[in-house]
């Protein structure tokens, strides 16, 4: 069966989605076209905002209309993210009161925090408190919210309300999709204002996020990458994109 570019470039992107990056030599196969016909609709794919292209392939760019479980997020670039995550967790200085986001490596910072000595720490994330909550050193304050079942994160006005109350010495923040155009970008805007909330309650903000999620945009800006202290990423973000960053304020670190 010939199927028209967009019949093609549906199934490339259902693919993406459900695997979590596609590749052309396998696509030419499964969709019985030339490699270029491939590469052609994975360039169109890409102007639309729906994937972004890597040597001999592509992977999904979260949006409105899609996102990443946490699950699946535990499963995909984990090394990378463990040394970021590690590198991340140096970060803390003299904090005493400290928010880490929702998401699979702001869990890893959590785990990597020191436990020998008191640290408060806010989180709208289950995982993240669960983590935590047998720290002798460590006070854990759950937001309170609706939970999404996809990351089971707290959101909406409860949990706003609840950290507006707050002055955090730090915020580990995560992000969808960062550049230096739209700055930090999420698909839900319920998540988008928790986010939000969170780097105006704090005194310095670190961005923690795999090299994947550069020049990615999504759905709902939250923060410009001005209101960051420091970026932390893995060496596999060129060295000239990280330089695009550091102009803009934040240290950029690549481990």
């Amino acid at each position: 069966m010939t199927r028209t570019a967009g019949e093609r470039q549906r199934e490339i992107l259902r693919a993406a989605r459900t695997t979590g990056s596609v590749d052309v030599n396998t696509l030419a196969g499964t969709l019985g076209v030339a490699k270029e016909t491939v590469r052609r609709d994975l360039r169109t794919l890409e102007a639309h905002g729906l994937l972004r292209r890597t040597h001999g392939g592509a992977y999904p760019v979260e949006s409105a209309g899609f996102e990443t479980t946490l699950a699946f997020r535990a499963t995909s670039h984990v090394p990378e993210k463990r040394r970021v995550a590690a590198a991340a967790a140096e970060l803390l200085g003299d904090a005493e009161t400290v928010f880490v986001d929702e998401g699979f490596t702001p869990q890893l910072i959590a785990e990597a925090l020191p436990k020998d000595r008191p640290l408060t720490v806010v989180t709208a994330s289950l995982p993240v408190a669960g983590a935590l909550a047998a720290a002798g050193n460590v006070s854990v304050l759950l937001l309170g919210g609706r939970v999404r079942s996809g990351t089971l994160a707290t959101v909406d006005h409860w949990t706003t309300k609840m950290l507006a109350g707050f002055v955090l010495d730090l915020a580990y923040i995560g992000a969808n999709g960062i550049s230096r155009e739209h700055g930090l970008t999420t698909p839900d805007p319920a998540v988008g204002e928790v986010k939000a909330q969170a780097v105006r309650a704090a005194r310095r903000t670190v961005f923690v996020g795999a090299h994947t999620k550069f020049g990615a945009v999504s759905f709902c800006r939250f923060a410009e990458i001005g209101a960051l202290e420091a970026i932390v990423t893995s060496t596999l973000l060129p060295p000239a994109e990280a330089h695009g960053y550091s102009l803009l304020g934040p240290q950029v670190i690549r481990v």
